[in-house]
């Protein structure tokens, strides 16, 4: 068997042949292995255990996304509250977990919310022994606490070092790690096992058919009435399996379709001390703004194919008042308003005097979407990934049009593209 079919068969990732063969290469030096070949036909499980290590993105952050966190504690909350609240604890489900700081991060949020620790529990998952084996240590440096606003780390963590951090016991206690593989998860459990599921960021590294079962098997894990979050760059392809956008905006959550909505989809409060995103705006185009009247959106008459319009258009609608500086970020606010048509505008404005801004054609690339506009919408990203090559989110933007366009080369190619570019900017 080649090394990329191994490694493909082992943990699901889309990977290249030159990213298998590396991890090989890799392997053989550090086990000392001459032959290539006798090293294949020898592989054992706990070799391609250490192959996968690799291979796998473990990189993530405390809080990231926060306004999921916000949206599964009030989640949670009017679970608690409803007729059948203390029947039993909530199930949550974190996969991949990483490093654990996501898990950690539910846990800290239901606590900041006043959920008692009897009534939930959280199943993380990972297929890296390596990260599991940091998260059980609960250990965090510098670079898990990003954002201004750290209050949860007083409240949460004790200093373990020169710029190290302990999660709290109490946390702790509240997750479980084991080592899987999510396409193998859920044997013996029964049909919608968890009240909750965060599956962010992992999709984007599978092929079609990879993702596909792999939303079938959140589908049977998921009970009827729960919630899934999911990565911004992959609610289209959940929505393109059975699910339907939650209305909160910058959670990224999804239901099944057909469960009841929320009564409530306001923006929520951030939890305390959590760090707060500065939006650089890929939210919109996730599909949480699927309830917005398409009117809303701007006409292509006005936006245009290449994103151009006459200087008098742009000048008659963009803010009068907004100074040329502001034109970039009102034009996120606005669009986050749900005032795409201003949003637009601003953009225009913004490009009469800066024709090269990757950001403000990956903003048009969302209005247009919003607006159904596929082919523009590709268009604006592609000028954006043109002036930017390593614009990750213009790239998974891309590569999920195009699978939609049953392009599966071409999303082949941009989704491994985006990999490299995430990789690299982690390490960074």
């Amino acid at each position: 068997m080649s090394p990329l079919a191994l490694l493909r068969r082992a943990c699901g990732l889309n990977l290249s042949e030159a990213q298998a063969e590396r991890a090989v290469a890799a392997r053989m030096a550090h086990t000392g292995a001459a032959d290539r070949a006798a090293y294949l036909a020898a592989v054992t499980p706990a070799e391609i255990a250490a192959l996968v290590e690799l291979v796998v993105v473990p990189e993530s952050w405390l809080f990231r996304d926060p306004q999921a966190f916000a949206a599964a504690a009030d989640f949670v909350l009017r679970r608690l509250a409803g007729p059948a609240g203390a029947a039993r604890p909530l199930r949550i489900l974190s996969v991949p977990c990483a490093g654990g700081e996501e898990p950690y991060s539910i846990a800290m949020a239901l606590c900041d919310a006043g959920v008692a620790p009897a009534a939930y529990a959280i199943d993380a998952v990972d297929i890296s022994a390596a990260n599991l084996a940091r998260a059980r240590a609960g250990v965090y440096g510098r670079n898990a606490f990003r954002g201004d606003e750290l209050g949860f780390r007083q409240r949460h963590f004790s200093a373990a070092g020169a710029q190290q951090y302990r999660v709290a016991e109490g946390i702790a206690r509240q997750v479980r790690f084991e080592q899987g593989n999510l396409l193998e998860l859920g044997a013996g459990l029964a049909p919608g096992h968890y009240d909750l599921i965060f599956c962010r960021n992992l999709l984007i590294y599978f092929a079609p058919a990879t993702s596909a079962a792999a939303i079938a098997r959140l589908d049977a894990l998921l009970a009827d009435d729960g919630q899934l979050f999911a990565g911004y760059a992959e609610v289209p392809t959940f929505c393109q399996h059975g699910f339907v956008s939650l209305a909160y905006p910058l959670a990224f959550g999804l239901r099944k379709r057909g469960a009841a909505a929320p009564a409530v989809a306001a923006p929520l409060p951030v939890p305390a001390g959590a760090p707060r995103r500065t939006l650089s705006y890929p939210a919109a185009a996730s599909g949480a703004l699927a309830a917005v009247p398409a009117a809303a959106a701007p006409a292509p008459a006005q936006l245009g194919a290449a994103g151009a319009a006459p200087p008098a258009t742009a000048a008659a609608t963009a803010p009068a008042a907004t100074a040329q500086a502001e034109l970039l970020p009102q034009a996120r606010r606005l669009a986050d308003l749900g005032q795409f048509q201003q949003a637009g505008a601003a953009c225009l404005a913004w490009l009469e005097q800066h024709p090269d801004s990757a950001e403000a054609y990956f903003i048009l690339g969302l209005l247009m979407e919003r607006a159904e506009q596929p082919q523009q919408a590709r268009e604006h990203w592609r000028r954006c990934i043109y002036l930017q090559p390593d614009h990750y989110q213009a790239l998974c933007h891309l590569a999920l049009l195009a699978e939609q366009q049953s392009d599966r080369a071409t999303a082949i190619a941009l989704k491994a593209r985006a990999a490299r570019i995430y990789k690299r900017q982690q390490a960074n």
